[in-house]
């Protein structure tokens, strides 16, 4: 009886149970047991021996990047979106149309990461097929609905609301389904994902500025619907190979996930705090470019038609800053990837404050490579940075909350810089505060490791204290009458 009371309360709870007993074949609870029940370590290394390596997987891969591609190219484009949405509605001499029409993009972009920590609930409850399909079908619905009407306002709910809360379902379950079929080569399978992704950021400027040109804006919504339209089938491929729970109720199981996704338990770190609203702070301008750099460049170098290809060398340079910033993210122990984060920061700030100073295109074409490059550092160092902070048991839960304060500034920074052109007729102050946050944050982010170190050392000094203490009893220095104890006392 002690070893099987030992044994079940090794078992993992909830999801993990119930993948272990669906892959292994094993009796549902109240059937009886078979003679000889396998090990713990038996088990864990059965389950694992049964993630394919490969074979169907790759059509998954290939899913995940039209997936990834077509959303990120979508909204990271939406600088040609921005202009052409003023040219259908004669805004561009209109006061406040900046202000206005930059919230449809925003919007759009902010509840990618605001949804985020509601998306991991649906995709540990639905599964990742169900949660994926569903996303891309509300993100079709938002860019169909989209062509429809000529209205700012509609247009708030359409693109801003419906594809951007559809982006985050449909995206997020594309990084989770990918661990289901590779465990070797995930790294690698990350890689091409990303790389795959990288020819839609590279293609999608220049399809848009093309379309926008031949059939028009409503047309153009139509045709972008059809990326999400081919992306409801294609996530039809995230079959889980990891059942879904059983042995409990579906409240409970919803419940179960409630407290795990909602609990503030990773804010008691000081350092995760920090942290966290020192990201939230620095991307108060990071999609100001996105937006506004298109109508920066018609209306700097009005001469030129290329306006196009600076949102093609940030999606391109990008692209290569997350692939070798992994690299050298490997070699920097501990906290010390921070400091990596920092420079990004800082840099981000600087180049950003650099745009208004550019006086000939060539030099705008060099600072939105340098840019993409710090937004590749950026992104790819979240996620090792998380784990450092607060362990892999709680690192899902920090990424999570950390994306959803980053929606809120994400969101207002680009109708701010819009604000800004309207009242000024031009981006120059816009593009010069748009750096201010970014370097703010560096700030607040170079006393994390700073404070993370303190905190060890006085962990160290508390154990030796302990140590010293123990030894003390031993060597007699607590005894009655000893002057260690006269001096307690």
């Amino acid at each position: 009886m002690e070893e099987e009371t030992e044994e079940d309360e090794n078992l993992p709870p909830g999801e993990e149970q119930g993948m272990r007993d669906s892959l292994l074949g094993e009796t549902p609870e109240g059937a009886p047991m078979p003679a000889e029940v396998p090990s713990h370590d038996g088990r864990e290394k059965e389950v694992r021996s049964r993630v394919p390596k490969g074979g169907f997987g790759w059509v998954v891969v290939l899913a995940a990047t039209w997936c990834q591609g077509s959303i990120f190219g979508i909204q990271n484009s939406f600088g040609i979106l921005y202009v052409m949405l003023q040219t259908e509605m004669d805004g561009s001499q209109q006061h406040g149309m900046d202000f206005k029409t930059a919230w449809v993009g925003a919007l759009a972009m902010g509840m990618i990461f605001f949804c985020s920590p509601v998306v991991s609930i649906f995709t540990d409850r639905l599964g990742c097929q169900k949660t994926s399909s569903g996303g891309a079908a509300l993100a079709f619905i938002g860019l169909l609905s989209s062509s429809f009407t000529k209205s700012l306002g509609v247009r708030y709910f359409t693109y801003g609301i419906l594809f951007g809360c559809g982006s985050s379902f449909a995206f997020q379950p594309s990084l989770v389904i990918l661990g289901h079929y590779f465990k070797k080569h995930l790294g690698l399978v990350n890689g091409i994902v990303a790389g795959g992704g990288c020819i839609f950021a590279l293609c999608m400027p220049f399809l848009l500025k093309t379309m926008g040109t031949a059939i028009g804006l409503a047309h153009t919504f139509q045709v972008l619907s059809v990326f999400m339209f081919i992306q409801i089938f294609l996530s039809l491929t995230f079959k889980p190979l990891l059942p879904t729970p059983v042995g409990r109720s579906k409240t409970q199981q919803c419940l179960a996930h409630t407290r795990k996704y909602f609990n503030m338990q990773v804010f008691q770190k000081k350092t995760y705090r920090i942290w966290a609203c020192g990201i939230a702070t620095t991307v108060l301008g990071y999609f100001v470019p996105y937006i506004h750099l298109i109508k920066f460049v018609e209306q700097r170098f009005k001469d030129n038609t290329m306006e196009w290809i600076p949102l093609v060398c940030i999606g391109g340079a990008s692209t290569i800053g997350r692939l070798v910033s992994g690299k050298i993210g490997d070699c920097i122990p501990g906290l010390k990837k921070i400091y990596l984060q920092v420079v990004s920061f800082v840099l981000l700030g600087i180049l950003s404050m650099m745009l208004p100073q550019c006086q000939v295109f060539v030099s705008v074409i060099v600072v939105c490579l340098c840019l993409g490059l710090c937004d590749g550092f950026l992104i790819s160092l979240m996620s090792p940075i998380a784990f450092e902070l607060v362990g892999p048991m709680q690192a899902s839960q920090a990424i999570g909350y950390t994306m959803g304060l980053m929606a809120i500034p994400m969101t207002a920074g680009p109708p701010i810089a819009g604000l800004l052109r309207d009242h000024f007729g031009n981006y120059d102050l816009a593009f010069y505060l748009a750096g201010i946050p970014p370097l703010i944050g560096a700030l607040v982010l170079l006393s994390v490791p700073l404070l993370h170190e303190r905190n060890l050392k006085k962990t160290a000094q508390l154990e030796a204290g302990k140590e010293k203490t123990q030894d003390g009893m031993v060597n007699g220095e607590l005894l009655p009458g000893s002057p260690v104890t006269d001096a307690l006392v």
